[in-house]
């Protein structure tokens, strides 16, 4: 098991409020309220709602200015006081006095979230293009604007986007948090060869990048044991969670649910449909390195579960919270002193909730908080793995300084977009250290390496299976416990193929996954921002200093522009197969070294 003798940093928020009860506090959250009812005095002040064509006049420009800056200087002070409840909830879901301030301020944002499918009526009415003759504010956001307008297509009436925005405070918003409180409580004793030690899930789902292969072991066995206490509840908030998904996908006029996932995404099918062609193609490689692992960990034929994501048998061990940051740090630095100075900052500045721990949600995230600071959640488990996912999420950080001069509507980044950051962070990771590894260290951070591509694009695929076949199925009826289960080992078994060992495979990872609660589809755009970032990196790689000169613009107009508009200003063509052939290409370069170095061991 790893090291836990080192303090892991905690993040504070106590510069901003002191605490839920401090006059600073209860102050904000009453200016809270008191926004959003004034803005939707505006929105009404102004008739800001669908309208009958005509053209445009000044009155219209002076209310486009009005009702656009209020939007977004409200929504920043919401979003804020969002982050700051949210750092306690996310991390202690036994403080019932920030569950119910998170709940207050959802009834504040299903109020607000109405007036957003009202200004896409009205924007559409009149057509950005004319607007922004008259409206400073509307040519400023233009690119969102135009995006929002499209929208208006598939939105409900103003009656029902607004009854939806309200019922969804005691509808899939609380299914989502039962999902969330029930797990991040969740505990069991697992049975390690030093003795019996009960644990919380994120601490047991951490093992599984542990060196000693009984450790490993003993931690999925204790998943499959704890999990089944709490599926009928995961198994109920799934079923409302896409059942609600369903009804109003249905009134939105969209085909399907993929087909909403992919304009929240500002994604066109063409892209979509040409990525997951090069998915398809990638996955006998991916396949093959599983192989190629399960011979190294002296097994033959596949690889199971629980030696997924462990480290070679002679990887260095266990690495420290220091020496992973150092890593992190030093592949930074080597892109330039500013990403490289990031990490220190965020330390110094307290964003870092490292450790996992009772109450504690499991996984890995960013928030952007106050000016350009994030709010980095992390549960360290002492992996070199762990390390990739600090750098990722530092990418997501890096990110926001880059949006901080941005508005809250230009800030409205679809998920594939906000990817790329934190994807082409960890590659530099990767390549740094690539550049200076020989031998049995080159294959074990390789190793590591192509871990991630198989958690990105055959994980990703079999949640992408899974998920379309939730939503076929939950169009009839509600679906049980079993039913779920055997679901996802049949997704597992088309995605991961003969390079898992199917009997080995994990029939609850629906339970474990918070995204199929809190979004829709909310894992394909991981591998179009892993695929993008590979070939972001091999343009960086081929002109530094032009890369350098554009990159940061790039990431600041992520919520403004559609993805192949981006892709278009580094020369891709994300339509095309062709440009998605070319990542994997990279990822089957390392298959081939992978191989070549175990034949070697």
């Amino acid at each position: 098991m790893s090291d836990t003798t080192e303090a892991l940093p905690r993040w504070s928020v106590s510069d901003v409020h002191e605490s839920f009860e401090s006059r600073s506090f209860t102050d904000a959250m009453e200016q809270t309220g008191a926004d959003t009812g004034r803005l939707n005095a505006l929105f009404d002040e102004h008739d800001i709602r669908k309208c009958d064509a005509r053209p445009v006049t000044e009155a219209d420009g002076r209310a486009a200015d009005a009702v656009i800056r209020a939007f977004n200087e409200t929504g920043l002070r919401g979003d804020v006081m969002g982050a700051y409840v949210y750092a306690t909830v996310s991390t202690d879901s036994f403080d019932e006095t920030a569950q119910g301030l998170a709940s207050e301020l959802n009834v504040f944002e299903s109020q607000r979230q109405p007036l957003l499918a009202r200004l896409a009526d009205w924007v559409s009415s009149f057509g950005v293009d004319d607007l922004a003759g008259v409206s400073s504010e509307v040519a400023e956001h233009r690119g969102p604007l135009s995006i929002l307008a499209l929208r208006a297509a598939h939105q409900m009436s103003e009656t029902e986007e607004g009854l939806y925005a309200e019922l969804g405070t005691t509808g899939s918003t609380a299914w989502q948090r039962l999902h969330s409180d029930v797990t991040s409580q969740l505990t069991e004793v697992v049975e390690l060869p030093g003795g019996d030690e009960e644990l919380p899930m994120a601490a047991i789902r951490g093992l599984a990048n542990d060196a000693d292969p009984a450790v490993r072991r003993a931690a999925y066995e204790a998943e499959l044991r704890a999990w089944p206490r709490v599926a009928v509840a995961c198994a109920a908030a799934m079923n409302a969670v896409k059942g609600e998904a369903n009804t109003v996908n249905r009134r939105r006029g969209w085909d399907s649910p993929i087909d909403a996932s992919l304009f929240a995404n500002n994604i066109a099918r063409a892209t979509f449909d040409a990525m997951q062609a090069a998915v398809d193609a990638a996955l006998p490689d991916l396949r093959r390195w599983m192989h190629a692992k399960a011979r190294l960990h002296g097994r033959v034929g596949a690889l199971p579960w629980y030696d997924l994501s462990a480290p070679l048998p002679f990887a260095p061990g266990s690495i420290s919270w220091t020496d992973g940051l150092g890593i992190v740090r030093g592949a930074f630095s080597s892109y330039s002193p500013g990403l490289g100075s990031l990490v220190d900052r965020a330390v110094n500045e307290q964003w870092i909730d490292a450790g996992p721990r009772a109450g504690k949600q499991g996984g890995a995230f960013c928030m952007p908080f106050v000016d350009d600071r994030s709010l980095v959640f992390l549960n360290w488990s002492g992996s070199v793995d762990s390390a990739q996912v600090t750098a990722h999420e530092l990418g997501h950080a890096y990110h926001n300084t880059q949006l901080a001069h941005r508005t809250i509507l230009q800030r409205r980044m679809p998920m594939a977009l906000a990817e790329t950051a934190s994807i082409f962070c960890e590659t530099l990771v990767v390549e740094e250290g690539l550049q200076h590894l020989e031998g049995r260290d080159r294959l074990a951070l390789l190793d590591v390496n192509l871990l991630g591509a198989v958690q990105i694009i055959v994980d990703i695929r079999s949640r992408l299976i899974f998920e379309t076949e939730v939503f076929a199925r939950r169009q009839r009826r509600t679906i049980g416990v079993s039913e779920l289960n055997e679901m996802m080992l049949s997704a597992q078994a088309d995605a991961y193929g003969d390079g898992l060992d199917q009997s080995t495979a994990h029939p609850y990872m629906w339970a474990v996954k918070p995204h199929y609660y809190g979004s829709h589809f909310y894992n394909w755009p991981y591998t179009y921002g892993f695929l993008f970032g590979l070939g972001l990196f091999a343009k960086y790689r081929e002109d530094p200093q032009h890369f350098q000169q554009v990159y940061d613009d790039v990431l600041s107009r992520a919520g403004m522009n559609t993805a192949e508009e981006l892709a278009a200003v580094f020369g891709f063509d994300v339509t095309h197969e062709a440009f998605w052939t070319a990542s994997v290409d990279v990822l089957r370069a390392h298959i081939d070294q992978y191989a070549a170095l175990a034949a070697e061991v």
